[in-house]
């Protein structure tokens, strides 16, 4: 589940965009003043001959400002690095009302354009400085040239009280050589595998470079510990971790670039990005501007997830549509409500996508963790693949040849054998409507487990696993009966009950999710 605070923004119209440099807006009294610090106490000449240049902008901001503010700045030639700090007042508000809440970033030279090149950094709420050069920076910003040239901070105030939200802004320009170039140290995009086999793997994860606490060295451990042959890296609108994982891959271990994108109308994970490749975030449904950005990661190969889409935080809930997704992260860290939904949501998509004759949006499952104690791979997903490389895991997904398990304790096999043919997770059977299906379950891993078989018209077959969580299932259908099968295994209830399908009662009917299938479609000849 993400974090409570989370960047979530948008881009504001252009014109608006235009009238905030100027403060009118928002009604605010920017200021942007220049000051020496050999003006500060007498104490800055001796340090630094050249004396170092410390901007500080201020304003505030009213309820119902724009998403975005771009508050301009000029860098003069010289400069080596460039630090921020930031700050804002939290007056109390009634019961009930949310306070302030303002994220944080940076554009360089190249402007601020939409999806454009002048990209810096992004730390959303979760830091209150940072820093850059052309060898170094904080987590969650890019190392390079600082050019002169008019640079930005971007504020984005996701949440403003009724008195409104005054900022303070310092910029601090150091003045010195620019240092040697940084050096990304990019990961490789295969790993030793199998040969076509099941891979574990978790596609989303945070760490210090947006909102996380865990090192990527941390992260990359954590993967290894839970079973898992593959990560995905999804920091929260950055590329910046990118350039980490080298090092920490090997032969055991693949990890795959991509991206968090956390817009104000929900989240989506880019998965499988070019190394370095950076997807902008600013925008809300209304802006029509989601399909293109869809498109540039489809444009790398990569896969485009609607994440966590029930998710209950401020601007997490999916409002994009699916049509231009490849996936549904149905199942997001510990099995909770939302995640209820967000299945019943998904499985009615399974039935449409098969009415019309387009593809069904497979599902996924994701740990989605940030720091400890949230555990890595719980959940994660089971992909049949050629190979452990990126190319051959983003087509198993997108395929949808993969199943979700809460951890690498659990194993589990799922059939369809009819008319001389057999089938499996994600694919189709074709056979006549009258023609017997058989559909078989193996699992291990669930004691005291709850097997249901769930197709098109619903749950069809319930059955209880023994006490050491082991065995196989079977259930005979046709093709007229079910468009689709799938599986789901469920722990007991609070109560040590299995729970019952079919039914309704005042509280949820199942116990948490221990393993769920993509479909098997049952075509008819």
């Amino acid at each position: 589940m993400p974090e409570p605070q989370l960047p979530s923004p948008d881009s504001p119209l252009p014109g608006r965009r235009a009238l905030l440099r100027t403060g009118l807006a928002t009604g605010a009294a920017t200021a942007l003043t220049a000051t020496a610090l050999t003006a500060t106490a007498g104490r800055a000449q001796a340090a630094t001959p050249a004396g170092d240049q410390v901007l500080t902008l201020t304003g505030q901001l009213p309820t119902g400002a724009a998403d975005f503010v771009h508050l301009p700045f000029e860098v003069p030639r010289g400069v080596r690095e460039i630090a921020v700090s930031y700050g804002y007042d939290r007056p109390a508000v009634p019961a009930g009302t949310p306070g302030n809440s303002c994220d944080i970033g940076i554009f360089d030279e190249r402007g601020t354009a939409l999806g454009g090149d002048g990209f810096r950094g992004w730390s959303g709420g979760f830091r209150t400085e940072f820093s850059l050069s052309r060898e170094t920076a904080t987590p969650g910003y890019l190392p390079g040239p600082v050019n002169p040239g008019t640079w930005h901070v971007v504020l984005g105030p996701y949440q403003i009280a009724p008195a409104g939200l005054n900022y303070t802004v310092q910029v601090t320009l150091r003045f010195g050589s620019p240092g040697p170039a940084f050096a990304p140290a990019y990961p490789p995009e295969r790993a030793r595998g199998r040969g076509r086999a099941w891979y574990r793997g978790d596609c989303h994860l945070h760490t210090v470079h947006s909102d996380g606490r865990r090192l990527p060295a941390e992260v990359a451990a954590g993967a290894r510990a839970a079973g898992l042959d593959f990560i995905v890296s999804t920091d929260h609108n950055t590329s910046s971790s990118h350039g980490s994982w080298g090092p920490l891959a090997g032969p055991d271990l693949l990890i795959v670039p991509g991206e968090e994108i956390t817009t104000r109308n929900g989240h989506w994970l880019a998965l499988g990005l070019a190394p370095g490749q950076f997807v902008d975030w600013r925008y809300r449904a209304r802006d029509g501007q989601f399909p293109r950005f869809a498109r540039q990661v489809h444009r790398a190969g990569g896969l485009v997830v609607a994440a966590h889409p029930y998710c209950p935080y401020v601007a997490c809930q999916w409002k994009f549509g699916y049509q231009d997704v490849d996936g549904v992260e149905v199942w997001n860290g510990p099995w909770t409500y939302d995640d209820e939904s967000a299945v019943d949501t998904w499985d009615a998509g399974l039935a449409t996508a098969l009415r019309e004759g387009r593809d069904w949006l497979p599902a996924l499952g994701n740990s989605d963790a940030h720091s400890a104690p949230q555990p890595i791979g719980a959940p994660h997903n089971v992909v049949l693949a050629d190979d452990l490389n990126r190319t051959a895991i983003l087509a198993g997904l997108r395929a949808g040849h993969s199943w979700l398990a809460e951890s690498a304790t659990v194993h589990l096999e799922f059939t369809a054998t009819g008319h001389g043919r057999r089938a499996g997770i994600g694919e189709r059977l074709t056979v006549p409507a009258d023609a017997p299906v058989d559909i078989r379950l193996t699992v291990s891993g669930v004691p005291n487990g709850t097997v249901r078989l769930i197709t098109d018209e619903g749950q069809l077959h319930q059955e209880s696993l023994p006490a050491e969580g082991a065995g196989t299932v079977t259930w005979r259908t046709t093709a007229s009966l079910a468009g689709y099968v799938r599986a789901e295994v469920r722990h007991p209830k609070p109560d040590g009950t299995p729970g019952k399908g079919n039914s309704m009662g005042p509280d949820l009917p199942w116990g948490p999710m221990a393993a769920l299938t993509n479909p098997i479609v049952l075509h008819i000849s």
